[in-house]
């Protein structure tokens, strides 16, 4: 078996953000950080480590990790190195019902508020977002444990057990029997599991502090973004022109939004002082602001794929390269240029994330100048959606890609077999490939 074994690289601008969104979370307890820098810093520092780790959702290296699995599990090894999540993507169907299931959820949780008890409310979503939070802070914590752990330790030590159970149910409930009930983790990640939940205790017995409910929320962020694809620049457009709609009408049509916002008691949104770290001595309260975490995953799908793009841009010109200039034998023609399992760290030129990013901030920027001129709530969205697809669709323009932009695609497409029978799939990366 074959292995990559170049040495790991490291992305400064990676390494920064990731400093960053540790360093904002502890400094900003004890000092008081302008609000709108503040926000504006953390929402960067989110987008781009998260950008980055999504990068093995494209189809080229997800294959490569894939392959690299299946050797070391065909290897006399007893543990395999590697566990590749499988890619989730949007189709064009999800996208258009997106901003209508939304409302739906959205208008459901208004009408709990409104008619029944708003702590029971709070207390039925709090248990699952405890749950769903504990996942998410566990995914997150192990990135920076496999750090400090040695790699040979962590994969040798692993903790569970072995649990094959027959069942007499039927399959459509159960699924076939015996079922696989065994369960292994690595020392990474259970050490990252006993800190979610130390973290969520604290949160839950320090009256939801807003710097506790922020580890949640941003690990919402970089969970969600990292893992999940909108599947091309078509798909994500209507996603998001959809949303456009969704969050105007939502906000300045109707109290439902804000009412939600306020009253839903949750790590759905990232809170931030607001003016200082000083107590009102009337509520005994801070005076916090919010951002809702949509309104930084939401672009952070359209930005991870502006990242994928520019990767495979790159990845295309440099196997072009190879080819013409003829640098490598026949058989090392297709040798791996960079290593899969740290593709996040890998440099390359991002002319189309980088431009969106800036677009992102001016939008998110604006929202907040609006916001504190008029005193008022606004749909992020309405700022958002415009600055992401105008500096995106403005960078294609330039470079002349907008066609190539178009059929770019993550999606996996239904092929016919030999034979004509159908059900094997594969994932394009230009529709017309």
């Amino acid at each position: 078996t074959v292995h990559c074994q170049m040495k790991p690289p490291t992305n400064p601008a990676v390494v920064a953000s990731h400093l960053t969104l540790l360093g904002l979370w502890l400094v900003s307890q004890y000092v008081y950080l302008p609000y709108p820098i503040h926000l504006l810093t953390l929402v960067t520092a989110i987008l781009y480590v998260a950008s980055h780790q999504s990068l093995f959702l494209c189809p080229e290296v997800h294959d490569k990790l894939l392959k690299q699995q299946e050797e070391e599990d065909a290897d006399n090894s007893t543990h395999s190195s590697m566990s590749v999540e499988p890619r989730e993507t949007m189709r064009k169907e999800d996208a258009y019902q997106f901003p209508l299931v939304g409302s739906c959820a959205l208008f459901g949780l208004y009408m709990a508020f409104k008619y029944l008890d708003k702590d029971l409310v709070n207390l039925l979503i709090g248990i699952y977002f405890s749950v769903a939070g504990v996942v998410a802070m566990t995914m997150t914590f192990s990135t920076y444990v496999e750090g400090i752990i040695p790699n040979k330790f962590n994969q040798e030590r692993r903790l569970g057990w072995q649990w094959i159970q027959p069942h007499s149910l039927p399959e459509w409930l159960a699924g076939p029997s015996p079922c696989d009930l065994s369960v292994q983790v690595t020392p990474a990640q259970f050490i990252s599991f006993i800190k979610a939940v130390v973290v969520l205790v604290l949160y839950h017995t320090s009256q939801k502090a807003w710097y506790l409910n922020n580890i949640m929320g941003i690990s919402f962020c970089l969970q969600g973004i990292r893992n999940f694809s909108v599947g091309s620049y078509q798909i994500a457009a209507i996603l998001l022109i959809g949303l456009f709609f969704y969050d105007i009408f939502w906000v300045f049509g109707t109290e439902v939004m804000v009412k939600v916002a306020t009253n839903l008691d949750g790590p759905i949104k990232l809170l931030l002082p607001r003016d200082s770290l000083e107590k009102d001595p009337e509520t005994g309260r801070l005076n916090l602001s919010l951002l809702g975490l949509g309104d930084i995953v939401i672009p952070g799908f359209f930005l991870s794929l502006m990242l994928r793009w520019d990767f495979y841009q790159w990845s295309q010109n440099v196997q072009q390269q190879q080819q013409q200039q003829q640098q490598s034998s026949e058989s090392d023609k297709n040798k791996n240029y960079y290593n899969p399992i740290h593709v996040e760290h890998v440099s390359f030129p991002k002319p189309y994330f980088h431009c969106t990013l800036c677009g992102y901030i001016v939008g998110l920027g604006t929202t907040l100048w609006v916001m504190f001129q008029f005193n008022a709530a606004q749909p992020a969205l309405l700022y958002l959606v415009p600055a992401c697809l105008g500096s995106s669709f403005g960078c294609a323009l330039v470079k002349g890609q907008v066609k190539a932009l178009m059929e770019y695609t993550e999606e996996e497409e239904e092929v016919p077999a030999e034979g004509g029978a159908s059900g094997e799939k594969t994932v394009g990366q230009k529709k017309d490939e």
